[in-house]
């Protein structure tokens, strides 16, 4: 090899053995890795930044918005609670998520359906109090699987597809790799169901993170008309088996349902009494027609939420309120704010909301205008006021709004109309235009940790190509499978077809490897030429290696660079780069095996 190629791949092997040891964050080491590149002359300087402009990059920040204008307007919410809402356990959320991701990245882009989901994993992991490393990377994988069932299921496939039409090799039909693909994502499914569990960290410390202080608050909320609620059982509803909160009364007209038993119906005007921590209080504030029953006067239209935040004030010794009830001290007329929970150390306040007498220290969590911090950081009814930085009102009345244009995203994506970057920037422009979110709410969504890194790869990648590393590389493979071939029909004489077989298995491993080290799309592209070779050089039909090839270069489970979908949890799951490997090598392995023997099944040679 040249000096530039050992220089490339001795970068890419510090790269790695840095982010296993977990040394420096993986956006700063693989954009200090194209920058070294830059400044040695393997890439140009235009190369090494190139990934910033590529519309795949472009994609992934703009999806960022339109997924989180679905969370902004409740869309998320509401789907996490139909999908994830009664999941009993790690078994059952994979279960749950696997009914809806494998079918839906078979037709769709992977990355806008994990980037959907991956908050309400989040928020499903937060409220059950599990560790959401256990659930985020069976996410993505999922994702990827399910991607393998169809042509369109992901870009790679097409990529292989148009390569073999260029060869005037006969296409792939839209299901034709659905014969492979659904039971290699039917035994990926078991696996990631049987053994994701044990062999995904647990991340107590990440999962603090997403969690408060146990600080318990009590909180009245009324039933309106038309609320979700109205008619479910307790159990129904899912609020029996909530983590961090418990329903602990049922209030209806002048009786009271107390202890509240699963089979309980709910009605309009009940008055629910709940005790548990803040992010809890808080979601259960979000479910629309359920407002503070201690101020009647609760603004519950979108329009006049719009601006409105949480607070958490604490009554000081010297509060004019000390001494007066929460319905009598009128927080709306005094301070333009809606109690919405009370927190008391030290004792469960028994009483409902509106007639607890307010006591120095007592701890009061509020909706308020956007100025109140301001307004009231100095008044002396308040020893302290703190802001619930995570909360903000949902935007209900553009929900319909952010669906139609999520729609409009995957129809225009399926159908191939425009590019997909064209169409994601016109989904997530739209989405603030239409006030699904406002502008600071979108660039706070992106992750430009993702973005950096994903841009950064490319650069590595185009190191590999340029210096010549990746065709030393493909010509050495070549040679060794040729020369197992040969060894394997010595000893063997009459299995002519041992040596395609050896050929096939070698080039499957090849390609999952590089496919963990650049893009899939580039390994596919990188290694078609070596497939129609080998197909020649043993007289044997191509498909087969064509299917494994669409089939390995999807196989990015070993490292969160391989695909974009690892790289949008790998973050959010607190994961480390060996955790990756922990779960990913025996994955890859027994798809590779599934693969060896089932593609010559369906594919002969």
């Amino acid at each position: 090899m040249s000096t530039d190629a050992w220089l490339t791949v001795a970068t890419v092997v510090l790269i790695f053995m840095a982010l296993v040891a977990n040394l420096a964050p993986v956006d700063l080491l693989f954009l200090a890795g194209a920058a070294f590149l830059a400044a040695c002359g393997v890439i140009s300087p235009a190369e090494a930044f190139a990934g910033f402009s590529n519309p795949g990059v472009l994609t992934v920040a703009v999806l960022f918005v339109v997924a989180a204008g679905l969370r902004e307007t409740g869309v998320l919410d509401y789907v996490g609670h139909r999908v994830l809402g009664r999941a009993d356990g790690i078994a059952g959320a994979t279960r749950r998520l696997a009914a809806v991701v494998l079918p839906s990245s078979a037709f769709l882009n992977n990355t806008p359906i994990v980037a959907m989901f991956v908050p309400i994993v989040l928020d499903w992991c937060r409220r059950h109090r599990v560790s959401p490393s256990k659930l985020l990377i069976p996410l993505s994988f999922l994702a990827i699987l399910g991607g393998t069932c169809t042509l369109i299921g992901t870009s790679t496939n097409l990529v292989v597809n148009g390569l073999m039409l260029e060869e005037n090799q006969p296409g792939m039909e839209l299901f034709e790799i659905g014969k492979i693909g659904l039971p290699y994502a039917a035994i990926g499914f078991a696996y990631l169901y049987l053994f994701g569990s044990r062999l995904l960290p647990d991340r107590k410390e990440f999962l603090e993170q997403l969690t408060e202080t146990r600080r318990e608050y009590l909180a009245e909320m009324k039933v309106r008309p038309g609320c979700r609620l109205v008619g479910q059982t307790v159990e129904e509803a899912g609020l029996r088996h909530l983590t961090g909160l418990f329903l602990i009364e049922i209030n209806r007209g002048d009786a009271i349902l107390s202890p509240v038993g699963p089979e309980d119906r709910i009605e309009a005007e009940d008055a629910l009494i709940f005790t548990g921590v803040l992010s809890d209080i808080i979601e259960i504030e979000r479910i629309p027609g359920l407002i503070p029953a201690a101020d009647p006067s609760y603004e519950v239209a979108p329009s006049k939420q719009r601006g409105r935040r949480l607070c958490e004030v604490v009554i000081s010794p010297s509060s004019s309120l000390i001494g007066k009830s929460v319905r009598a001290a009128d927080f709306r007329a005094a301070f333009g704010a809606a109690v919405v929970a009370v927190h008391r150390g030290g004792a469960r306040v028994k009483q409902k909301v509106g007639d607890i007498e307010l006591r120095p220290g007592d701890t009061l969590l509020l909706q308020v205008g956007p100025h109140f911090l301001r307004a009231y950081r100095n008044d002396p009814s308040f020893y302290l006021i703190s802001a619930v930085d995570d909360w903000r009102p949902l935007r209900r009345d553009r929900a319909w709004s952010a669906l139609a244009l999520f729609l409009f995203l995957v129809v225009v994506m399926t159908l191939d109309w425009l590019p997909v970057v064209v169409v994601a920037t016109l989904a997530a422009v739209l989405m603030v235009a239409l006030g699904c979110i406002s502008p600071g709410d979108a660039r706070r969504s992106i992750d430009y940790q993702v973005i950096v890194t994903i841009a950064a790869a490319f650069a590595i990648g185009a190191a590999l190509e340029k210096s010549g590393a990746i065709s030393v590389i493909a010509e050495r493979l070549f040679a060794a499978t040729h020369g197992v071939a040969g060894l394997a029909e010595q000893h063997l004489p009459g299995m002519h077809d041992w040596g395609p077989l050896a050929s096939l298995a070698i080039i499957y491993l090849v390609v999952s490897l590089l496919t963990s080290l650049i893009t899939n799309n580039a390994a596919a592209v990188l290694m078609f030429p070596l497939c129609l070779k080998t197909a020649e050089l043993y007289h044997a039909s191509p498909t087969p290696f064509f299917v494994v090839l669409m089939l390995a270069a999807s196989a990015s489970f070993m490292t969160p660079i391989g695909y974009q979908t690892n790289m949008l949890v790998y973050g959010a799951g607190g994961y480390r780069f060996g955790d990756f490997l922990k779960i990913g090598i025996p994955l890859n392995l027994l798809l590779w095996i599934v693969a060896v023997v089932l593609v010559p099944w369906f594919w002969p040679f």
